[in-house]
């Protein structure tokens, strides 16, 4: 039954922060205003993904987990992760910026939320002009400085600001304070935790005149507050050739631009293999069974599949596994 690329529903998640470029620029159907996330691999409660196309149509994640367990995940991964997915998948779309916020790491999420922490990385799809992210310190700083500047709510005079646009990558360590700004549209692999401290929120209110949540004293022992230039990517972009673009214990990265038809031999990997489309369309196939994606579009290739065609007449894809 695992014997072809699988295609997710996609769910998509309304936010306060959120546009409409999912479905105007990504083609993710949806009558919802302010949509901005499309989770397309998920097993996390309340953001559970179906299958979307073969046999297995409808089955979720959990079930094919609880099924076909190593043959879905790979022996080690399998053996480490058991009937829980490993990493979470998405696309995100800014037209507001994001609270600035952090994760925490493993041991904090574990010891405070039962859970993983949460290590992740972007790609940047499309970014308006002047778009930009908030991503660490500009310099080392003290906890009683950076208590000083949230409390008048000048935060973001201590952070570190990139301009982005299509291509650029980043790397986000926990602990790192980080914010996407307005105008940016990525795509995010993470791994599977949904543990976020929101530390400022631009004064915003929600539709009912509230502000949300912050987290003031959870992430003050979760900060790094080193300035650290250990987040943007850089990669090749050979045709036809993996190019290393994120390598870390929870997940590898590559970028993958794809031009006529590309035999990929996976004998050396003991995992499932996802490829995410950040530009064009293709087909990918295993045993002969080919699925047609295009931008904004993921497919996973179960571990037990070894071989994998793909054929375009140019794409550029995010080839993500665990190793």
């Amino acid at each position: 039954m695992l014997d072809y690329p699988l295609k997710f529903i996609p769910i998509l998640v309304e936010k306060i922060w959120g546009g409409n470029k999912l479905t105007t620029i990504l083609n993710k159907h949806s009558d919802k205003e302010f949509i901005g996330e499309s989770w397309e691999l998920s097993d996390l409660p309340d953001h559970v993904s179906k299958v979307a196309n073969g046999s297995l149509a409808g089955k979720s994640i959990n079930e094919l987990l609880s099924t076909y367990k190593d043959q879905l995940l790979g022996q080690k991964i399998y053996a480490a992760f058991g009937d829980h997915f490993p990493l979470l998948i998405k696309f995100i779309d800014a037209k507001k910026p994001l609270s600035v916020q952090l994760h925490p790491n493993d041991d904090l999420a574990r010891k405070r939320h039962n859970t993983s922490g949460k290590t992740e990385m972007w790609y940047i799809m499309q970014a308006d002009e002047g778009a930009n992210i908030f991503i660490g310190f500009k310099e080392t700083t003290t906890k009683d400085e950076y208590l000083k500047h949230l409390k008048a709510n000048k935060i973001t005079d201590l952070l570190n600001t990139e301009e982005v646009s299509k291509g650029n990558s980043f790397f986000i360590n926990t602990g790192k304070v980080h914010a996407i700004g307005a105008g940016v549209l990525l795509a995010e692999i993470q791994q599977t935790s949904d543990i976020t401290y929101r530390i400022y929120d631009w004064g915003r209110k929600d539709k009912d005149g509230h502000g949300r949540e912050l987290h003031t004293e959870l992430a003050l022992d979760a900060i790094n507050f080193e300035k650290k230039d250990d987040f943007k990517l850089h990669y090749q972009k050979k045709q036809n050739e993996s190019s290393s673009l994120a390598c870390c214990p929870y997940f590898t990265t590559n970028f993958l631009p794809v031009k006529g038809k590309l035999n990929k031999d996976y004998n050396q990997l003991d995992s499932f293999i996802i490829f995410m489309c950040v530009s064009g369309s293709c087909k990918i196939g295993i045993n002969g069974n080919f699925e047609n994606i295009q931008k904004g579009e993921t497919v996973l290739i179960p571990a037990r599949n070894k071989q994998v065609v793909i054929e375009s007449e140019g794409c550029e894809l995010l080839e993500v596994y665990i190793e």
